[in-house]
């Protein structure tokens, strides 16, 4: 990957973990594309997986295992109906068998075949070790999962790599003050230079369809989070609270799916008290889902999956009632460009960060695009991202029973709010008199995480 597009901070998966979930399952999706370039796939006459540190300790909880069963069966986290979920992974373990990538039948007992180790690679907490036997001999290959659904090989932490990342871009990108020189010198608003480098990839219809594409998985999400009743999985027990909140909210204007939905809400008189509930209403909602292994959208990661979509929705909702897919483009460029920011200064992996590099980051994100849509500049849109960061720093990341649901699902909604704060202050900030900049807030994040990791 030699450039971070914002399809690489949004990406749509299953829960409950960006890292722990679908970074493996990715993982294992590139293993396999790695035996078939090498010519050893049809060979393959038994598979191992072993996980370790973070992945390892948590693995259970966040589903690790199953995502990997899934991967290894060639399922598409993107596209897999998730009712069908429990039924491929019960097949596996019932048969003690697995078919690789969909095509070739391999013996394969769950209990053994996936090895929780609790030690630590060195390289990064979160460590997988994939090993096939080809022609009786063992072949191994290593991959980290290090946040939001990126996967790496070893070999990646090569300096000389890492210096030629940044360059594939017309306008490249890696300080927040690259990004504001760019803005100023061509005279543009931050979607707009994000949107320049998206073409560069893309066609614009391609990134249309996909922003799309991605704006339906959020609203979906919501909705079927603000629809369902009763306890997330998990053994926690834990109530799912956005759908009671609902009840109290939604009036008695009927509606039969997600966009007939987000039109009721927007004829609803909305009082501040209200905002309040409805904002962590649709943050709840996403990270209940997420927490059922559903499908949502990394933002930057799944655990702080309902900031962003949360955020969006009260512009939609309060803010602007005639918003349409121009004011979405833009709100996903610029959270996308934010986070990528982050993750090139920072890291976006709790399991190296803590939950400042997740639920911060996303507030961050979302704080920088709700600033563009009411009207921000470039310098107020980071100065409204530094804000909602420089109040989430030393945030720890201990979800309790591994599970991401407490204290993982309320403070999304809590980010949200911070983020919605964060762009007035910042709409009310003279850029000239601020003292701490966005690229100063991302370095000092990067040294509390060190010193969170070990501790």
């Amino acid at each position: 990957m030699e450039c971070i597009s914002i399809f690489d901070m949004l990406k749509i998966g299953i829960g409950p973990s960006s890292s722990h979930t679908l970074g493996p399952w990715r993982a294992a999706e590139r293993w396999i594309k790695e035996l078939k370039e090498a010519n050893r796939f049809n060979n393959v006459e038994k598979i191992k997986v072993d996980l370790y540190g973070s992945l390892s300790l948590t693995g259970k909880g966040h589903a690790t295992d199953l995502a990997l069963m899934l991967g290894l069966s060639g399922a598409d986290p993107e596209l897999i109906p998730v009712d069908s979920i429990n039924s491929i992974v019960e097949t596996i373990k019932k048969t003690s068998t697995i078919k690789f990538n969909n095509e070739n039948p391999i013996e394969f007992h769950y209990e053994t075949d996936i090895v929780f180790n609790k030690k630590f690679l060195p390289f990064h907490a979160n460590g997988i070790i994939f090993t096939a036997t080809i022609n009786g001999k063992n072949q191994k290959a290593t991959f980290y999962s290090i946040g939001g659904g990126f996967v790496v090989k070893e070999e990646r932490k090569n300096s000389k790599r890492n210096k030629e990342i940044f360059k594939t871009f017309p306008y490249p990108i890696k300080l927040g003050t690259e990004l504001l020189a760019y803005c100023k010198d061509l005279n543009m608003s931050v979607s707009d230079v994000v949107l320049e480098n998206e073409k560069s990839l893309r066609t614009p219809e391609s990134i249309d369809f996909e922003l799309q594409r991605i704006w339906n998985t959020m609203l979906e999400c919501m909705y079927i989070g603000c629809h369902t009743n009763g306890n997330l999985p998990g053994g926690l027990n834990v109530k799912r609270r956005a759908h009671d909140i609902l009840l109290n909210l939604r009036g008695d204007l009927p509606y039969n799916n997600p966009q007939e939905w987000l039109e009721t809400i927007r004829l609803t008189e909305v009082k501040f008290r209200q905002i309040l509930k409805w904002v962590s209403c649709f943050a709840l909602s996403v990270n209940e889902v997420n927490a059922s292994l559903g499908r949502v959208v990394t933002a930057p990661t799944n655990g702080s999956a309902g900031v962003i979509p949360a955020v969006l929705m009260y512009y939609m909702v309060i803010e602007n009632h005639n918003a349409d897919f121009q004011d979405i483009k833009k709100f996903l460029l610029v959270a996308g460009e934010i986070g990528s920011i982050f993750k090139k200064g920072a890291t976006i992996s709790a399991a190296m960060g803590g939950c400042q590099a997740e639920i911060g980051v996303s507030s961050a994100m979302a704080a920088g695009a709700l600033t563009e849509l009411l009207g921000g500049t470039p310098e107020q849109v980071l100065i409204a991202a530094e804000i909602a960061m420089e109040h989430h720093l030393g945030l720890t990341c201990d979800p309790i029973g591994g599970l991401v649901q407490i204290p993982c699902i309320e403070r999304n909604a809590m980010g949200a709010l911070k983020a919605i704060n964060a762009a007035e202050l910042a709409l009310e900030t003279n850029p000239e008199h601020v003292k701490v900049p966005l690229d100063k807030v991302i370095a000092t994040m990067w040294e509390t995480a060190k010193d969170m990791n070990s501790k």
